[in-house]
């Protein structure tokens, strides 16, 4: 029952973050196939994988997942390393992709907020002001909003989804567990006869990997923890106003979400 409950009440949030997470999905898949095709494996083109198409690339409980808890996967792009000049190597480079893609979606989302916040900035500075106070006072006050300062706030907290998400799905996929990407990478590093006695208990090892993630925060409390490094840094370097950024947000969680 308070799963059910938890999800009733996070239901706005749970809508605004759909078009984020099969963005983000999609993206880094594509990216996949298309890094594969340039380093000579067609086989993502021939498949069709070279699109933005989510219906192309979504597995429903990776979906789910990264919806409900921002970790998840994608359908893996179908990769035939015999294709490559260079297997290891550019299968290490064909993995990469996937996260690189994300980081660069994550970059765009928060460019993007920093230029909404300044609108916002500009055009509502009383509105904006009021969520601050509130903030700051510990308790969020009723507050008469304009239509366009509801619809500005939905952008910004969409955005910010966009670089939270983006985020998450690069460094969950940075981990060097098969299958994920961050595998890839890793095994270019180890000796071949290693290598492929790795590659013989790869389906264990997600398995092991998949129930870590269901039942322990072994994996997700590190990653938590760096995902919110990251969003800050990112934040810091485009110089976003946090107290903002951080009255806005509140004001939608409170007011549309509450």
């Amino acid at each position: 029952m308070t799963i059910i409950n938890n999800f009733i009440e996070n239901l706005p949030q749970i809508l605004l973050s759909l078009p984020i997470v099969l963005i983000a999905l999609s993206f880094h898949e594509l990216a996949h196939g298309f890094v594969a095709m340039k380093l000579g494996d067609n086989t993502a083109k021939n498949l069709g994988r070279l699109t933005m198409n989510p219906l192309k690339h979504i597995d429903i409980i990776g979906f789910i997942s990264m919806v409900l808890f921002h970790f998840g996967w994608a359908k893996p792009v179908p990769i035939q390393s015999r294709n490559f000049r260079k297997p290891r190597r550019d299968m290490a480079l064909t993995g990469l992709a996937g996260p690189v893609s994300n980081i660069i979606l994550a970059i765009i989302s928060v460019l993007l907020l920093r230029l909404v916040m300044l609108i916002m900035g500009v055009a509502m500075p009383n509105e904006i002001n009021l969520c601050i106070k509130a903030l700051f006072l510990g308790s969020f006050f009723s507050i008469s909003a304009s239509v366009p300062f509801i619809i500005m706030s939905i952008i910004s907290y969409m955005l910010y989804l966009g670089v939270i998400l983006n985020l998450s799905l690069a460094l969950f996929n940075l981990i060097p567990i098969p299958p994920l990407d961050g595998s890839r990478i890793f095994y270019v590093f180890l000796p071949a006869n290693l290598y492929f006695g790795i590659m013989k208990y790869e389906q264990y090892i997600s398995m092991a990997m998949f129930l870590l993630l269901m039942f322990t925060d072994i994996v997700t409390y590190p990653l938590s923890i760096a995902i919110d490094w990251l969003a800050n840094g990112l934040c810091t370097l485009t110089a976003m106003p946090f107290a903002e950024l951080s009255g806005v947000l509140l004001f939608v969680s409170s007011n549309l979400f509450g």
